[in-house]
C-alpha cells in the first residue's frame, strides 16, 4: 500500500493547531489555497466566476462573452474573451456533507491563463499553491495544453481534483473524458459522482460518497442556487453501486481502515469514505473526479464541497525546502508563531501604488511596515502596505499569516522567484523555473519621445514576465522582444501602447534557434598579449561532447596538479558560457553540451581573469566547429478539430509546413489531427487553417521539441542570420 499522510479533521476553533495564533480569522485548517488550470477554452473562467457567485463573493455572475469577469479584468482580457494574467481573489464555503459541514472555510484561488504563449502564469502559480482544480471539457477531453497542466503539477507535487466541464453540450461524454485521463495523463482517475444525463438532458449528479442524487431544475431554480437532494433514480441504482465500489476499491489502497472493511464486507460510513478520499488525494497517487456545466450553473456547489473536503490546507502538505547560505537544505514549517519565511511570485505594475509583488506567506507572520530581507540581493526592504488582491481591486490588511497570498507594495529591488524573510532566518526557497522563449521580434519607436517612453516600458514588463525577454542586437542596434508566441508579443505591444502610451513598429517574427554539437572534440584556447610593461596570458584546453536533451551547457573543472590556479577557474567557466551564446553555424545560442576543462598553462606575472575568460571563449570556439555543429529549429505539437469534410484539405496544408502527422481519431463527430510542425511555419496558422475549413475548424499549439533543420533550409537561415539576425 502507498504512504498515506496523517489527515486531522478540526471541527472546533478552539482545537486548532498551535501553529495558528490566536487572532487569525481563518486557522490554517479552515484555509484552501487552489489554483483552477486547463487548456484554453475549458471553462476555467467561467468556473471560477461561479464559484464567486455561490460563496456569496459577488452578487452577479459575470459571462465571459459578456466581458463582465471578476478575474478577467484587463482591457485584452475582456476584448478577446481569454485569460492572459493570473488573478488571485478569495471567497469563503461552507460545505454542505463531510466532516467540515456548516464551517466556513477561506478559498484563496488563483484563476490560471489556458493559452500556452502565458504558461509561465501558470508555472509560478503552481509554484505557490497547496491543490489544484483542472478543469477538463466534456466533449475535447485531455487536450495539449491540459497535458502541460498536469505536467506542471506533477513538478511541484500539487494535490488536484478534477472538474469535467461543458456536459450539457453535445457529444459530451463524462466517462470518456475519465478514460482519456488515465490514458493521456497517467492520472489514478476515479469518478467522485456520475452525471444523471448528457448533453441536453444533463440534469443531475449522484454523489457516490454520499450516495444521494442531486437534481437540477433550470424552470424553477435557474441560477442553481438550490439543487434538490434526492435518492438515487432506480435506473441508475447499480450503475452507482458500481462506481462506488470502484471507487472505495480505489481509496483503499490509501487508508488500512477503509482496506480492513472493504475486503472484510464491513459498511463504511460517508465521512471515513470522505476522509480516504482525502487521504488518497493529498497523497497525489489518486484524483476524483467531478461532473458539471459552470456555464449552466450545474455542480459547482459540488466541486466547492470538494475543495473543501478533499484538497490540502497549508498544514496537510510537507514544509516547503529551500536552502541556507552553505546549501544545506532548510525546512520552511508552516507557523505563525516561527519566523518569517515567502516567497515573491509574480510582479505587477499599477499604475496607482507603483510595483505589487504578489508574495506567498509559508511560515511566520507579516505586519505591515516590516523590513523584509533577500538573500539574492542581501539587502533588507520595508513594506509599506500591505494588500489582498480581489482580481484588479485591493484590500488593505495590517498583518498576513502563514499560509495566506497577499500583495506587497513598497518593496523595489524584487525580482520574480525571490524569497523574502527575516533577516535571521538564513532560507532561500526553490523559485519556480520558466521556459525560454521560441519566437522573437524587431521593435522600433516611432519617435524619439516614444524611445524613452519604450525604455521605462519594456524593464517594468520584463520585471512582470519571467518569459519575455529584451536584448539589443550588436550588428543592427535594433531592440528585440523574445517570448513564448506571436500572442504573446502582440499582447506586449497592446500593453505598451495602452498602458505606456508607446507607439512602436513591430518587425516580422523571428525563429529562435538553437545549435548543438553531435560528436566529441578538443579545443585549444590562448589569449597572449605583450605590449611593453605587464602582458597577458591566459591558456584553456577544454574536450566538448554532447550532453542529454533538455540539460543544457554544462561545464567540468577536471584540471588537476594546479595547471590552471583556482582563482582563474571562475573566469575560464564564464567564458566558456559566453562563448556558448553565439554557436558555430548561424551564431545562434548553444544547447546541451557538456565542456570538460581538461589542461592549460598560466604565466606567474601576466596572467589575469580577464585572459583565462577569453582563452575560455577561444578554447570553447574552436571545439564547437571541429564537433559536427549543427542547427536546431523549435518544433511544436499541434492538435487541430476539424469537421470531417475538411480533414484531407488541413492534412494536407500539414504536410506542406514541413509537418508530420502524429495520429487522427475521430471524437464527437470531429476528426482530431495531432501533428507535430516546425514553428517557422505556423505563422498566421490558425487563421489560414480558419479559411479553408469556413471557419469551422480550430487548433491548438504548444512547443514540443528542438530538431535538426533540413540541410535544404540550412543556408537559407544562415544568409537570412547575417543579414537580419535575432539571436535570443
Amino acid at each position: 500500500m502507498s504512504a498515506a499522510p496523517v489527515i486531522t479533521v478540526v471541527t472546533d476553533k478552539a482545537k486548532v493547531s498551535p501553529a495558528n495564533s490566536k487572532d487569525r480569522p481563518f486557522p490554517l485548517e479552515w484555509t484552501r489555497n487552489i489554483g483552477i488550470a486547463a487548456h484554453i477554452d475549458a471553462g476555467k473562467t467561467t468556473t471560477t466566476e461561479r464559484i464567486l457567485f455561490y460563496s456569496g463573493a459577488v452578487h452577479k455572475m459575470g459571462e465571459v462573452h459578456e466581458g463582465t469577469t471578476v478575474t478577467d479584468w484587463m482591457e485584452q482580457e475582456r476584448e478577446r474573451g481569454i485569460t492572459i494574467t493570473a488573478a488571485a481573489i478569495s471567497c469563503a464555503w461552507n460545505a454542505s456533507c463531510g466532516p467540515w459541514k456548516g464551517i466556513k472555510q477561506r478559498i484563496n484561488i488563483i484563476d490560471t491563463p489556458g493559452h500556452v504563449d502565458f504558461t509561465a502564469e501558470v508555472e509560478r502559480s503552481l509554484r505557490v499553491l497547496d491543490g489544484a482544480v483542472a478543469v477538463f471539457c466534456a466533449v475535447a477531453g485531455v487536450q495539449p495544453q491540459s497535458e502541460t497542466v498536469w505536467r506542471q503539477a506533477n513538478k511541484y507535487k500539487v494535490p488536484r481534483i478534477a472538474f469535467i466541464n461543458k456536459m450539457d453540450r453535445t457529444g459530451a461524454d463524462f466517462f470518456r473524458a475519465v478514460s482519456e485521463m488515465r490514458e493521456k495523463l497517467k492520472a489514478n482517475a476515479h469518478p467522485l459522482f456520475i452525471p444523471i444525463g448528457k448533453e441536453e438532458n444533463f440534469s443531475g449528479l449522484i454523489d457516490l460518497v454520499q450516495n444521494v442524487a442531486y437534481i437540477f431544475d433550470e424552470t424553477k431554480d435557474p441560477l442553481g442556487l438550490s439543487p434538490v437532494t434526492s435518492p438515487i433514480p432506480a435506473d441508475m441504482v447499480a450503475q452507482a453501486k458500481e462506481y462506488r465500489d470502484k471507487l472505495l476499491e480505489a481509496v483503499s489502497d490509501f487508508d488500512d481502515v477503509i482496506a480492513e472493511k472493504y475486503l472484510g464486507g464491513e459498511e463504511v460510513s460517508s465521512d471515513e469514505f470522505m476522509l480516504a478520499v482525502r487521504k488518497a488525494t493529498i497523497s497525489l497517487g489518486f484524483t476524483g473526479v467531478v461532473p458539471g456545466s459552470a456555464f449552466k450553473k450545474k455542480g459547482v456547489q459540488r466541486l466547492l464541497d470538494c475543495v473543501v473536503n478533499y484538497l490540502p490546507n497549508p498544514i496537510d502538505v510537507p514544509p516547503m525546502k529551500g536552502q541556507d547560505s552553505d546549501g544545506k537544505e532548510v525546512e520552511a514549517v508552516v507557523s505563525d508563531k516561527a519566523k518569517l519565511a515567502g516567497l515573491a511570485f509574480k510582479l505587477w505594475t499599477d499604475p496607482f501604488v507603483g510595483k505589487i509583488v504578489f508574495f506567498r506567506v509559508y511560515t511566520g507572520t507579516l505586519p505591515k511596515g516590516m523590513s523584509l530581507y533577500n538573500p539574492r540581493t542581501r539587502r533588507s526592504e520595508r513594506v509599506s502596505r500591505l494588500v489582498l488582491m480581489r482580481a484588479m481591486d485591493r484590500e488593505e490588511i495590517d498583518l498576513a499569516y502563514s499560509g495566506d497570498i497577499c500583495a506587497l507594495v513598497g518593496v523595489k529591488d524584487v525580482i520574480t522567484g525571490d524569497t523574502l524573510c527575516d533577516e535571521d532566518f538564513d532560507i532561500r526557497l526553490e523559485p519556480p523555473s520558466f521556459p525560454e522563449p521560441v519566437i522573437s521580434m524587431s521593435i522600433e519607436p516611432n519617435s524619439k519621445a516614444d524611445q524613452e517612453k519604450m525604455g521605462t516600458a519594456l524593464q517594468r514588463l520584463v520585471a512582470e514576465d519571467p518569459t519575455l525577454r529584451v536584448k539589443t542586437d550588436t550588428d543592427t542596434g535594433q531592440i528585440i522582444l523574445a517570448g513564448m508566441g506571436e500572442l504573446h508579443l502582440d499582447i506586449i505591444r497592446d500593453r505598451m501602447k495602452r498602458e505606456f502610451k508607446v507607439e512602436a513598429t513591430a518587425g516580422k517574427p523571428q525563429i529562435a534557434y538553437r545549435e548543438t554539437i553531435l560528436k566529441s572534440a578538443d579545443g585549444e584556447g590562448k589569449f597572449i598579449r605583450q605590449s611593453g610593461g605587464k602582458g597577458q596570458y591566459g591558456h584553456v584546453c577544454v574536450k566538448i561532447e554532447p550532453n542529454e536533451k533538455g540539460k543544457g551547457v554544462e561545464v567540468i573543472n577536471e584540471i588537476v596538479g594546479g595547471a590552471i590556479p583556482k582563482e582563474f577557474i571562475k573566469p575560464a567557466t564564464e567564458g566558456i558560457f559566453e562563448g556558448a551564446n553565439n554557436g558555430a553555424v548561424a551564431g545562434y545560442p548553444v544547447v546541451d553540451v557538456i565542456v570538460r576543462i581538461v589542461d592549460g598553462s598560466f604565466h606567474e606575472v601576466d596572467s589575469s581573469e580577464l585572459a583565462f575568460k577569453m582563452a575560455g571563449i577561444f578554447g570553447f570556439k574552436e571545439a564547437m566547429k571541429k564537433a559536427n555543429p549543427i542547427l536546431l529549429e523549435p518544433i511544436m505539437g499541434v492538435e487541430v478539430t476539424t469537421p470531417e469534410e475538411y480533414q484531407g484539405d488541413l492534412m494536407g496544408d500539414i504536410n506542406r509546413r514541413r509537418g508530420q502527422i502524429q495520429g487522427m481519431e475521430n471524437k464527437a463527430g470531429a476528426c482530431i489531427i495531432t501533428a507535430h510542425v516546425p514553428l517557422e511555419m505556423l505563422f498566421g496558422y490558425v487563421t489560414d487553417i480558419r479559411s479553408l475549413s469556413k471557419g469551422r475548424a480550430s487548433a491548438s499549439i504548444t512547443p514540443s521539441h528542438f530538431a535538426q533543420v533540413p540541410n535544404a533550409l540550412l543556408t537559407k537561415i544562415v544568409e537570412t542570420s547575417t543579414k537580419a539576425p535575432a539571436r535570443t
